[in-house]
C-alpha cells in the first residue's frame, strides 16, 4: 500500500486551455479518497495522471515516498477500472482476470490462486467458464474489480465505474465496493458525480470544480469527512453542490447590530457559530444557507423555532418517507421537507414553515466563502 501526494499540480493543454490548477492535497496510505464533481471539473484527467495516463504540466505527484511524474504506468504499481469494463470479449472470465498476471509471466499456479481468491471474494466462482456477452451488468463490473484486486497493487484507481449500472444494482455495488476496500485495506481513489456515492463510500471527500480562466483559481474546493463536508461547508460552490436536495442559498443582509439575518422581512436570530463573524460583518450583504431538513411543518419538526417563513408553493416532490416542498419566497425559491404525505397541499396554495436558525450557514457574496 501506499500514499499519494499532489503537489500543485496542474495540467494544461495549450496555454490557453488549462484544466487542472494547482491541486495540492494528501491521500493517506490505506484511505478511500473520492474525487466529487461536475462535468469538466478535472475529476479524471486527475486520476488519469495519477495512472500514468496523462502527462503532469506542473507541480510534483508522489505515490509513497517516490516522485512518478515521468514513471511509466506499468511501473506505478496501481490498478484501475475504468466506467466501460474495458473486458476482452473472445475470452472467457477466468482469462480476463487472468490476463494482466499471464503477460506478466507469473507461475501458472500463483496465477490460478489470485483468480480463485478473486472469485471467492466477488462471488464469481459459477461464471469462470463464461463469456462477457453471457453476463448481466454487475457480473461485468465485478470482473473487472476482480482483474484489479489479483494484481494486489498498492492503489486501486476507479473512474465512474458504477455508471452504467441500473440504480438497484449501483445501490448493491456501492456496499460490496465499500466492503472489498475495507477488507483489503488498499489505498483507493474514486472518481464520481453522484454526490451519494460520495457521501457513503468515501473516508475522505475531494470537492472539485472547473477552474475557469482565472489563474488564482484552483479546481479543489474543499477536502473532508464526509459529514465536515455536509456539516461545514467551506465556500458556496461545496454548499450547493453536495447534498439532495441541494442547500438553500438565499439572498440576504445581515443587522446593522450583526445579532439577526434579515431575508425579506423575516429577523432570523444568528447561530452561535457565525456570531463573533456577524459583528465583523454587520450590515453587509451575505448569502443564507439553510437545507431544506432543516425547513419544515411546525406539528413536524423535532426543533424549537420562533422564525417562520412564508410563500406560495411552485412544485412538490413526494418522495415516499417525506416530500420536498419548493416554495417561492420574493422571487427566490425555496425548499424545505414535509414529513407527512397524506394530506399534501397544491401547487399555487400558501404555505408557512419554521426555520431551524441554529443549522444556518452565511456565506461572504463577493469572496463566495464561509463567514469567519
Amino acid at each position: 500500500m501506499a500514499s499519494i501526494t499532489l503537489d500543485h499540480i496542474g495540467k494544461s493543454y495549450t496555454a490557453d486551455v488549462t484544466v487542472i490548477r494547482d491541486l495540492t492535497f494528501d491521500i493517506k496510505d490505506g484511505e478511500f479518497m473520492v474525487f466529487v464533481g461536475p462535468s469538466g471539473c478535472g475529476k479524471s484527467t486527475c486520476l488519469r495522471m495519477i495512472a500514468g495516463l496523462e502527462t503532469v504540466t506542473s507541480g510534483r505527484l508522489l505515490i509513497g515516498e517516490r516522485v512518478v511524474n515521468d514513471v511509466h504506468p506499468k511501473d506505478r504499481d496501481i490498478a484501475m477500472v475504468f466506467q466501460s469494463y474495458a473486458l476482452y470479449p473472445h475470452m472467457t472470465v477466468y482469462d480476463n482476470i487472468a490476463f494482466g498476471l499471464q503477460i506478466r509471466k507469473m507461475p501458472e499456479a500463483e496465477i490460478k490462486q489470485r483468480v480463485q481468491m478473486a472469485a471467492d471474494t466477488l462471488g464469481l466462482n459459477a461464471y469462470l467458464d463464461r463469456k462477457p456477452k453471457a453476463l448481466s451488468g454487475g457480473q461485468r463490473q465485478r470482473v473487472a474489480l476482480g482483474r484489479a484486486i489479483v494484481r494486489n497493487p498498492s492503489v486501486f484507481l476507479f473512474d465512474e465505474p458504477l455508471s452504467n449500472l441500473d440504480a438497484e444494482l449501483r445501490v448493491h455495488m456501492r456496499a460490496e465496493l465499500s466492503k472489498l476496500q475495507r477488507r483489503l485495506k488498499t489505498t483507493t481513489v474514486y472518481v464520481t458525480h453522484d454526490q451519494v456515492e460520495a457521501m457513503t463510500m468515501g473516508h475522505r471527500i475531494a470537492v472539485l470544480r472547473p477552474c475557469g480562466s482565472d489563474p488564482k483559481v484552483s479546481n479543489l474546493t474543499q477536502v473532508g469527512t464526509p459529514m465536515e463536508i455536509y456539516d461545514t461547508p467551506q465556500n458556496l460552490f461545496t454548499a450547493g453542490f453536495m447534498g439532495t436536495p441541494k442547500m438553500n442559498l438565499l439572498k440576504a443582509r445581515l443587522s446593522d447590530d450583526g445579532r439577526d439575518v434579515l431575508f425579506y422581512g423575516v429577523r432570523i436570530p444568528v447561530a452561535a457559530p457565525f456570531a463573533e463573524a456577524a459583528r465583523k460583518h454587520k450590515g453587509r450583504e451575505v448569502i443564507l444557507g439553510i437545507r431544506p431538513e432543516h425547513i419544515g411543518a411546525e406539528n413536524e419538526i423535532d426543533w424549537a423555532s420562533d422564525t417562520s417563513v412564508s410563500g406560495a408553493i411552485e412544485i412538490l416532490e413526494p418522495l415516499g418517507h417525506e416530500v420536498i416542498v419548493h416554495f417561492e419566497v420574493q422571487g427566490q425559491t425555496v425548499a424545505g421537507r414535509l414529513r407527512s404525505h397524506r394530506s399534501l397541499p397544491n401547487p399555487g396554495d400558501p404555505i408557512t414553515l419554521k426555520v431551524r436558525t441554529d443549522a444556518m450557514h452565511l456565506f461572504d457574496p463577493v469572496s463566495e466563502l464561509r463567514l469567519s
